[in-house]
This record gives C-alpha cells, structure tokens and sequence, in this order.
C-alpha cells in the first residue's frame, strides 16, 4: 500500500504569491532589454522556466510536492492541446497555401482593387465580417490575414499597424458570433443567456469598434498618398512571373470558411484546407512544386506528393528573384510554429504552478479587497482577467478562473449576470492577444509574421474596450440589475 502524506499544505502568503510574478516581470523586462523583439523566440521561455522553478520552490516550502505541482502543470498544459495542434495545422495551412499560389492570389487581387488611404479600415471591416461570419478570430488571421499581411507589405504600407487592424477586426467579429466558443463560455460561467450576453456586449463593442475605424481612417488618410507604386508594381510583376493567379485559387480559402460555418472543429477544418491547398498547388503549380522537391530520381506524381508533404512539414521555399515576394513566399510549415509552441508550453509551465499552489487565487483575493462600488468590481475584474492572461497564459483560464471568483460578489449587489459575462469579455478575451506568451498572442505573432509588441500599439479595439468598460462601470451607463420580479417567478415555478 502507498503511504499517504501526512503534510498539511499551507496556504501562501501575499509575499508567496508576489515573489514569482516580480520575478518573472523582472526577467521579462531584462530578456526584451537584451534581446528586443526577439525575446518571444527564446528568452522569454528561459525567464518563465526559471519563474516558474521560483514559484515552485515556495510551493515546497507550502508543504506542496514536487507530484502535484507537476500534476498542476499538466493539467494546465492539456487545456492548450487543442490551441496547440490548432497552430501546427496553421503551419502546414501556410504552407500549401504559399505553394498553390493561394496567398499570392490574395495578395495580387488585394493589391489591385484596395487604395491605400482606405488599407487600413478595410483590413478591420473584412476581417471582422468573416470572424462574425465563422466565429473564430484564429481561422481568420490564419486565412485572410496573412493574405492581408501580404497585400500590406505589397503596398510598403506598415505590416504592425496591418496586424493591429487584423486583429482588432478578427476579435470584434469573434466577439460578436454566437458560434465563437469564447462568446459561449463567457455566458456560460457567469450564468447569463448568450443572446442577453451578445445584447448587452454591444455597448462597450460599438463605441470601442467605431473609435477604432475613427483613428485607422485617420492614420491611412496622412500615410503617403498612393503607398509605394514602384514596390506595388514590381509586386505585381513578380507575382506574374512566378506563380499563375487564378480566382480558382480562391477556393482553399471557401473549404475552410464553408466548414468553420458548418461548425467542423478549427483542427480539422484548417487541416482540410491545408490538404486543400496542396491539391491545388499540384493543379496549378506543379513546375513550382517539382523545383521546390528537386528530385530526379521520382516520378513526377512521386514528385507532387512529396511537395505537398514537405509544404505541410517544412514550409515552402522558392527565389522569385524578387526579395518582397520571397519573404512573402518563404514560409509556412508545421515546423515553423514550434517555437511559438515553446513559448506556450513554457508559460502555462508557470500557470500550473501558479495555480496548483494557491498563489494565483491568492492574488485575486487581495484584488477584491480593493472593490467598493460597480465601477471599482467592474475594474477589478479586468485588471483580474489581464492579470490571468499574463499569469496563466490562456484566455480560457482568464475567463472561467475571474467568472468563478467574482460570480458570488456580481449577484451580493444585485447585478445581472451579463455585466460580468460582457465584462469577462472586455477583458479575458480582447487582452489575450495582447501578451506575447499567452497563447492568442504566440499565434498572431507567429502566424502573421509581426511580433506581439510590435502590433500591440495599433490593436485599437482590444486597448479600448476594457477602457470603455471601466467607464461604463463608473458611470452607471448600460450596467443591468438582476430583475428580482423575474427571479421570483423563476424560482416560484420551480
């Protein structure tokens, strides 16, 4: 029989639980110091690594062991499988995309009908009809938006303030689905209707989305006049001189729409477009795919196949002659995601132990102490879910760990559900992409090619929603009491 421990585990302190974070800011700061923007591709992971090594020392000294701190740290990992096979399934997307001519078809139509002076706002508006339309900001940066990268950097327009107007296009769209899983679990922990959520969301959704459009029209209107014309032209020619366009290149892009709108799972989905891609690719590029093999000993449908799969796996590499498109073109690949996929696993490493030993809810405690009115509960459930974002690492986690903290404390003050459903949103979701380590921001940074902080500055609505939230809270603007007559009724037919 197995001995059964006798130690009691002690709770931690408010210094237990400050120790760690003050480390890992500290280490944070002084890899982005040493090593700037590419702190994302290596140092951060080392500055996590030991925080977390940090924070598990104190949870030794709690009387936690080394098994269930471990424990912690695969259950906080196995939350992220599914975001993790997601990004390997994006790189292969990229991939087979890059070959068929699909991304390039994109990028040359883009170049043609967009103007530079509405760039900008368009890129928020075309992205967030389509995150509406499928209910997944992720599918939609994998898909349109590196194709939108593309036309940016086609039209030497600034590839930062693209990516910002992706992604605040992408999470306005997400947020507003009913089909997004975010939009679902929002409502869910906090026990609202996800119509009444939806309704309720527009009030912090529609003002932080029209100051958004306000100042991307602004910013395109006193960028140059018509872009970089000789870098569009040389584009555009180089385009034609090395893949064939086609509007039947297109298609890839409808395979995973069409099945993200049937509800297929976003694994499967981007796989199959993927797979999709390759076909095309076989269709209409087969003397780029025979290069891109360069083997002389297959037979030429030997040849398409094993193009396809080193696509999927590698990425796609070709030398246009032209040094825009070959770093538009040289890309992709499942390979390609996994130091994104190392930075992921490194922080919800020090999630894990963040939350198995007590400290991470400790820290939220020591918030709620701070909360005197709605506006102050309403702040101190951002600032709760921002935090989770930073600590844990996925916008998951900063929804339901803050939603079950702060449910009890909505409903003491006789607020309705969907103040804390919308504000978990504001928050927990808008925020995620925002933190390069969190998992929503490894897979922006590493899908469109721009790092975190780079586009963080210009992701306009994700910064201005938890604002105007704060201030929805403090003025008493659309905050929604619980409707004690309804109440009564439910409980009376009970």
């Amino acid at each position: 029989m197995k001995k059964t421990s006798t130690k009691t585990k002690r709770a931690p302190s408010y210094v237990d639980a400050l120790i760690p974070m003050l480390f890992l800011v500290g280490m944070l700061s002084l890899a982005v110091y040493l090593f700037g923007e590419d702190a994302s591709w290596g140092p951060n992971q080392i500055a996590l690594t030991f925080s977390s090594l940090i924070a598990a020392l104190i949870g030794l000294k709690n009387k936690h062991s080394w098994e269930d701190m471990g424990k912690g740290v695969v259950n906080s990992i196995s939350q992220a499988m599914g975001a993790i096979f997601i990004l390997l399934a994006v790189g292969a997307l990229i991939g087979t995309w890059v070959m068929s001519g699909t991304v390039t078809t994109m990028i040359y139509y883009g170049l043609e009908i967009l103007s530079p002076k509405i760039f900008y706002p368009t890129v928020v508006i075309v992205s967030a009809i389509v995150a509406g339309s499928i209910g997944s900001s992720w599918t939609t940066v994998g898909t349109i938006g590196v194709g939108l990268i593309g036309i940016a950097h086609g039209m030497d327009m600034s590839l930062s303030i693209t990516a910002g107007a992706i992604v605040s296009g992408s999470y306005f769209g997400d947020k507003l689905s009913p089909l997004s899983d975010t939009t679902n679990l929002a409502p869910a922990v906090a026990g609202s209707n996800l119509y009444d959520h939806i309704k309720h969301m527009l009030w912090t959704t529609i003002p932080s989305i029209t100051i958004s459009l306000i100042i991307f029209t602004i910013i395109g209107l006193y960028a140059s006049s018509d872009g970089n014309l000789s870098m569009k032209e040389e584009t555009l020619n180089a385009i034609e001189a090395s893949f064939n366009t086609s509007l039947w290149l297109l298609v890839p892009v409808l395979v995973v729409l069409v099945l993200a709108i049937m509800k297929m799972k976003p694994f499967p989905t981007i796989l199959l477009g993927a797979l999709a891609g390759g076909i095309f690719a076989v269709i209409f590029q087969p003397e780029q795919v025979m290069q891109f093999v360069d083997r002389t000993d297959l037979s030429k449908p030997m040849v398409m196949i094993a193009g396809v799969w080193k696509a999927m796996y590698t990425g796609f590499a070709t030398s246009t002659g032209t040094e825009s498109i070959d770093q538009l073109v040289n890309r992709g690949g499942m390979n390609s995601m996994l130091e994104v996929i190392w930075l992921i696993l490194s922080a919800l490493m020090f999630g894990g132990v963040m939350e198995e030993t007590g400290m991470l809810k400790k820290l939220v405690q020591a918030l709620l102490k701070m909360v005197h009115g709605t506006g102050s509960l309403i702040a101190t459930t951002i600032f709760t879910s921002l935090g989770t974002n930073i600590i844990a690492s996925d916008q998951y986690m900063s929804i339901v760990l803050p939603g079950r903290m702060f449910k009890m404390e909505y409903e003491r003050r006789g607020l309705a559900p969907e103040n804390l459903s919308r504000t978990l949103e504001d928050s927990g979701t808008l925020t995620s992409p925002l933190v390069p380590w969190n998992t929503c921001g490894a897979y922006m940074a590493g899908t469109l090619g721009v790092a975190t902080f780079a586009y963080l500055p210009f992701a306009f609505f994700n910064l201005i929603s938890p604002l105007v939230a704060i201030f929805l809270g403090f003025t008493g603007i659309s905050i929604k009491k619980i409707d004690k007559s309804k109440t009564a009724n439910d409980e009376s037919s009970k």
